[in-house]
């Protein structure tokens, strides 16, 4: 992948242009947690090493106070605010659609990448919208449930879900992954779920299980 120029968009964003010739790529939306920024997760999505990719990485609409972005301030563990949280999630909806239309995006291999705030974007948004994307990874994040977002559960069986979650999560907690791989594996979805011994991060093994789970997603 190579970055290329982004197109103008209602969030500030970075790109990266497969190195191939083709008219339509499969896509990665990396989505990045509170205090980083568009930046933050380009290094691990270059380094699956998929030259096919079209990679795009959103910035947070808000600065974060001890710096970087964020998509929401947290009301209790677990519970975004809601005015923010739908503030985010209505410019992210509608950075979707521009940015398929705007890149040479085939739609029908859209995967969506989250860490942290990251993850409870991608998941609020797959879970609302389920026939949009070809999968969802959530690394160390949770699903909005009492966000007072409605749901689309009736769609989810073929939509795969890769989650992973460190046993030491001191930012949130461990039983956030086990309750969202749960609540997916109830609703019918196709959910690959791992716990590694780490803290709230992403390490080489999570990489390696991602890796190996995109190459099946997208062959």
């Amino acid at each position: 992948m190579k970055e290329t120029t982004p197109i103008p968009a209602s969030l500030h964003h970075v790109a990266f242009r497969p190195t191939r010739e083709g008219s339509k790529f499969p896509t990665i939306i990396a989505v990045h947690g509170r205090g980083a920024d568009e930046n933050d997760l380009v290094p691990l999505v270059l380094s699956l090493e998929r030259p096919d990719l079209l990679l795009i990485s959103p910035r947070a609409p808000f600065t974060f106070p001890s710096g970087g972005y964020t998509w929401y301030d947290v009301v209790q563990e677990g519970v975004p605010n809601p005015q923010v949280f739908g503030q985010s999630l209505t410019l992210f909806q509608k950075f979707i659609d521009e940015i398929t239309a705007g890149y040479p995006v085939d739609s029908d291999r859209l995967v969506l990448l989250g860490f942290s705030q990251g993850s409870v974007m991608a998941y609020a948004t797959a879970l609302s919208h389920p026939t949009s994307f070809r999968a969802v990874a959530a690394l160390s994040g949770y699903i909005p449930l009492r966000s007072g977002l409605k749901f689309d559960l009736d769609k989810l069986n073929t939509l795969p879900f890769f989650i992973s979650h460190g046993m030491y999560d001191e930012i949130i907690p461990t039983r956030f992954g086990r309750q969202a791989a749960e609540f997916l594996k109830e609703a019918k979805a196709q959910v690959t779920y791992r716990e590694y011994a780490m803290g709230h991060q992403v390490s080489n093994e999570t990489m390696l299980d991602l890796s190996r789970w995109l190459k099946a997603i997208l062959p």
